[in-house]
């Protein structure tokens, strides 16, 4: 069975709708629920995710809300934290990884955080039972490619193309999720690009996709009230989860 990871914001639009959502997810397919930290400047996320970062930030967003709504999700639903470094570095990582692991949530993904400044923490994450999770992209070289892969837990996040997130561009990745495959036995998961329409061809050769803009493009629909946003996200995933699997 292949594995459905889903990206939502926190505490958009509500700190009580992000718990609401992550639980109804978890009941429709999604087997790891990646939790975004709000951030002025997310450098590898696309228009939507970015704007919904900026409103949940405007709606007065705070790190305590993350770990209110975590507190409430994690113990039931696999929860990662994605966000970018500044954000997990101001609370001071030496406390913070201890009371993730407290919590319930499984690990942590930084896409700002280059592989050779995060070897610094791999002891502070392994001590802690939690995973950092390991980004490869299509232009890395094989040999970096061994590299960034060595020590990757949990699931290796393969970048579907260079750019932004939801740009939906494609490209052939066969041959790269190959050769990541000859240096790992770490399952290998598709963002970037991600939706119903996309997801069985992302799939192929992968072990699971991860799907983060066509979720908060139905959560940015004003025209939506919260109950219809929860139903239509629970269906997309449960449409994923099919399209994945077919």
């Amino acid at each position: 069975m292949k594995k459905l990871v889903a990206y939502i914001t926190s505490g958009y639009p509500e700190k009580s709708f992000s718990i609401d959502l992550a639980l109804a997810l978890s009941q429709s397919g999604v087997d790891t629920l990646e939790l975004g930290v709000p951030f002025s400047d997310p450098v590898a996320d696309g228009p939507l995710i970015e704007l919904a970062n900026q409103k949940a930030l405007e709606f007065g967003f705070r790190f305590k809300d993350l770990i209110e709504i975590s507190k409430e999700i994690a113990p039931k639903v696999d929860t990662l934290w994605m966000g970018y470094f500044n954000s997990f570095y101001q609370q001071n990582m030496q406390k913070l990884l201890p009371f993730a692991k407290e919590i319930g949530l499984s690990g942590f993904i930084i896409p700002d955080l280059p592989h050779e400044e995060s070897v610094v923490f791999n002891d502070l994450f392994n001590a802690n039972a939690l995973s950092n999770i390991s980004f490869v992209a299509p232009t890395d070289t094989n040999e970096r490619i061994e590299q960034l892969v060595k020590d990757s837990k949990k699931f290796i996040y393969m970048v579907a193309y260079t750019g932004i997130t939801g740009s939906g561009k494609a490209e052939d990745l066969q041959p790269i999720l190959s050769n990541i495959k000859k240096h790992t036995q770490t399952p290998i998961y598709v963002g970037f690009g991600v939706n119903k329409k996309t997801a069985k061809d992302k799939v192929k050769g992968a072990d699971g996709v991860i799907v983060g803009s066509a979720f908060v493009e139905i959560l940015l629909d004003k025209t939506l009230s919260y109950t219809e946003k929860i139903d239509n996200c629970s269906e997309l995933a449960k449409i994923l989860k099919g399209e994945i699997n077919s």
